[in-house]
């Protein structure tokens, strides 16, 4: 896989995230460690992203 394919794909499972992380706020059921698991991931993901996207950019 492409590193720019890569990105995509984990941008997608971010975007996915963010509406997991929206609709466990919106109930108050959701419980804490559900809420801390997503933001994890989420930051986890973004970090991933990141880190591709400084090893795609040509040095200068």
């Amino acid at each position: 896989m492409s590193i720019d394919a890569r990105i995509r794909e984990l941008d997608r499972r971010h975007r996915s995230l963010e509406t997991e992380l929206r609709d466990a706020l919106a109930h108050p059921s959701s419980e804490d460690i559900a809420i801390r698991d997503i933001k994890r991931r989420k930051l986890r993901i973004k970090e991933e992203i990141e880190a591709l996207r400084s090893r795609a950019r040509p040095a200068a």
